[in-house]
């Protein structure tokens, strides 16, 4: 197959023809029996000339030695070099770095144990729709706890600034999980809520199907070692308490499980501080996001418009845009009583009235109050609790709208309140920028909820060349452990450690 770039067509044209436009700019009449479309972007530089722009694989009648090659890269799963390892190696936490650990250890023959503290899909969905209805929060199944991890109540976006190969390995299970072909080449994929709920009880089956093994509603309790190496693992489920023999741990438990980061800790795993965000979420009308971005009349015929924008304080801190969700909900997604922390969500559709992103500030170690490891964690605690106690100690965020907050009036002080000081002035200050940039994106009117505080981990987990930790047999990953940010970098975080696993075989 032969691949060409640039393949441009117009907001009302369908894809149907594109094997045309590829003959138009080959000058050729030659037939083009099959093609393949391996990325789509949209070009709204210019609102008067909207495009998609196509890389496209395709054969044709006859050759063309001066085209690019279709460049075809396959993952090849590892493959032990002596026996299946003995004892089994356990992996907890079953978000997408956890997940694709254990999908590769499974295909590799490794039968690896998944303990998950939260529970299946389905019954989480229920307890996540008890919560946002009722606010009754189940501190052990939640929006961060459970089946699929704190991506499964999210836009589900498939984006990632990392170039590696295990990449296409992650989106190709996705969508074959039920994500949908289109994530394959979409310059900026996405799955939605509500199709993430099948595709990772999918990819469950496929793990289980080649002898992995699941454990819900179970958590590491506790590690035991022997002269720094780690031997066996202490679960809790319902009361009881067991011990798994292992030499192979991966925790990829994402960073909500704050208590287990305190365990380990306890156990002498090595770990230090690390930079992150805070700030709020901000609601506009999906409709006038669309406008802003593709003009009045675009607007009609392209998908919910996106948007990520940034600025520099006077005082040097970074003020961005992040997790944009467009057609989607702000929504709390707290996993300990009396804290309050807000996200954003959307369904694949993206069809909801209201596009919601957060507005971050950076958080630098000198703002922590110590210099303890995880004296991160209680940077953001003290602004969780904040918000819990602003909002009225019943998970309902503290809410204001841009002009309150401008002007100092209504509900401002409760937003301004669960953030800290710094965070509140950056975000002041860098708002007529965002609105310059965006029309409208300062309109009085925009909604403005706090607080955002995990959009990454505030502390790191150390670990070596190898990925692994000073205790030897334990490997962090992902989120949780500071080494990834998004669904796609913790996944192939995950593929990295088990192929390390298998490797040491």
């Amino acid at each position: 197959m032969y691949r060409i770039h640039e393949i441009k067509l117009g907001i009302d044209e369908d894809i149907s023809s594109i094997p045309n436009k590829i003959k138009r700019k080959l000058k050729t009449q030659s037939e083009i029996p099959e093609y393949k479309i391996v990325k789509e972007s949209l070009d709204a530089r210019d609102k008067g000339n909207i495009k998609y722009v196509y890389t496209v694989d395709f054969n044709i009648n006859g050759k063309f030695p001066l085209l690019e090659k279709a460049r075809q890269e396959v993952y090849v799963c590892p493959k032990p070099g002596g026996p299946r390892k003995n004892p089994r190696p356990v992996i907890t936490g079953f978000g997408p770095c956890g997940m694709f650990a254990a999908l590769i250890l499974a295909e590799s023959g490794y039968a690896p144990i998944v303990l998950e503290r939260g529970r299946r899909v389905g019954e989480r969905v229920d307890d996540v729709d008890l919560f946002f209805r009722e606010g009754v929060l189940n501190t052990e199944s939640n929006v961060q706890f459970g089946e699929g991890g704190a991506g499964t109540f999210s836009d589900g976006k498939l984006t990632t600034g990392i170039n590696d190969k295990r990449v296409n390995k992650v989106l190709a299970e996705l969508a074959a999980a039920g994500a949908g072909e289109d994530i394959l080449y979409r310059q900026k994929p996405h799955i939605g809520t509500d199709v993430l709920r099948t595709v990772v009880k999918n990819i469950r089956e496929k793990i289980i199907s080649y002898g992995g093994e699941l454990l819900f509603e179970t958590k590491l309790s506790d590690i035991i070692t022997e002269q720094n190496e780690l031997v066996a693992v202490k679960t809790y489920n319902r009361g009881e308490l067991k011990e798994i023999e292992t030499g192979d741990l991966i925790l990829a438990t994402g960073h909500s499980a704050r208590d287990t980061v305190q365990t380990l800790f306890d156990r002498g795993l090595l770990m230090e501080q690390k930079p992150f965000s805070i700030g709020v979420r901000i609601e506009h009308l999906q409709e006038k996001i669309n406008e802003a971005q593709y003009g009045k009349k675009a607007a009609r015929h392209l998908p919910p418009a996106e948007y990520k924008l940034s600025y520099r304080s006077k005082n040097g801190r970074g003020v961005y845009t992040f997790c944009m969700c467009p057609g989607g909900e702000v929504i709390v997604s707290s996993s300990q009583a009396g804290y309050l922390v807000t996200n954003g969500m959307s369904y694949r559709a993206r069809s909801g009235k209201y596009a919601n992103g957060a507005v971050l500030v950076d958080v630098r170690t000198s703002d922590f109050e110590t210099a303890h490891p995880l004296s991160g964690i209680a940077f953001q605690e003290k602004y969780e609790q904040a918000a819990f106690r602003l909002g009225g100690a019943n998970y309902k965020a503290p809410r204001a709208t841009w002009g309150e907050l401008t002007t100092g009036t209504g509900t401002s002080s409760l937003v301004t309140g669960a953030i800290p000081p710094f965070a509140a002035e950056c975000i002041i200050e860098a708002m007529p920028s965002f609105g310059y940039k965006l029309r409208g994106f300062d309109s009085p009117e925009a909604r403005l909820y706090a607080v955002e505080s995990r959009s990454s981990s505030p502390v790191r987990i150390k670990r070596n060349q190898d990925l692994e930790s000073n205790i030897k047999g334990i490997y962090p990953g992902g989120e949780g452990a500071g080494y990834a940010g998004g669904i796609i970098s913790a996944a192939v975080d995950g593929i990295k450690i088990a192929e390390m696993i298998v490797k040491k075989s």
